[in-house]
């Protein structure tokens, strides 16, 4: 077959898939035009997605970082006048960031900041003394997919049932924190605190038993220095 030949054949088999083409999208235009639709849909969609997420992020953070700075604001000392952004109780101060952590929940609460929020929301509320509400947003940050946060709500809340006679349920939340701490809280804080209750309730050898335990796992840390001490308090 000589080249002339070929180049014939080439062009004519061009020709037909063409027009084989150009005959399978006018059969199948309206088909084509709404996948086209619906894929340029979906990449607007993906960009407005992030876009906003982007947006609602930067305000979260602005609105969580402000109620921190307030709850980390300066107290106003004894006879000093009174000085914006000074608070003259450490109650004021906690009434004023909790209503902000609680709008920031109610506005991000489905944002790793409201999550946030939720935890101190229930700290400031425990300050507050209000109970209920400080147990309700500290489930709710007990919830978080964030370990870290998880485990220091699951704290404070441990914390909050000793204080209310709920030893039982305060007991097995420090056992599990223990069976799976964290970098915000480790076995041992967990285990100090659980040893804490016993003491107060009494149960001596069981608190001397976990001093002992934090204090051999511990050596070089914090909570076991803690754990010594105790346990050389106890003597």
């Amino acid at each position: 077959m000589d080249t002339q030949t070929r180049h014939a054949l080439k062009k004519d088999s061009f020709a037909e898939a063409t027009a084989s083409s150009v005959s399978w999208l006018s059969g199948h235009r309206s088909g084509v035009v709404r996948w086209v639709v619906s894929a340029v849909v979906v990449v607007v969609l993906a960009i407005a997605a992030v876009v906003f997420f982007n947006v609602r992020g930067s305000a979260a953070d602005s609105a969580l970082g402000a109620a921190l700075d307030t709850y980390s604001a300066p107290l106003a000392q004894p006879g000093a006048p009174a000085e914006s952004g000074v608070y003259a109780s450490a109650s004021d101060r906690s009434k004023a960031a909790n209503k902000q952590f609680v709008t920031v929940v109610a506005q991000y609460g489905w944002m790793p900041q409201g999550s946030k929020a939720h935890y101190f929301a229930g700290v400031t509320y425990q300050d507050l003394g209000q109970t209920a509400s400080a147990e309700t947003e500290l489930k709710a940050a007990s919830g978080s997919w964030d370990r870290n946060l998880s485990n220091l709500a699951k704290l404070a809340l441990a914390n909050l049932y000793h204080s209310t006679a709920r030893d039982a349920q305060a007991i097995e939340i420090y056992t599990a924190l223990a069976a799976k701490p964290s970098e915000t809280v480790s076995a041992g804080v967990a285990q100090l605190d659980l040893a804490d209750l016993y003491a107060a309730a009494g149960k001596q050898d069981q608190a001397r038993a976990l001093w002992a335990k934090v204090k051999d796992s511990d050596k070089e840390g914090a909570a076991g220095s803690i754990a010594a001490q105790k346990l050389e308090a106890k003597q």
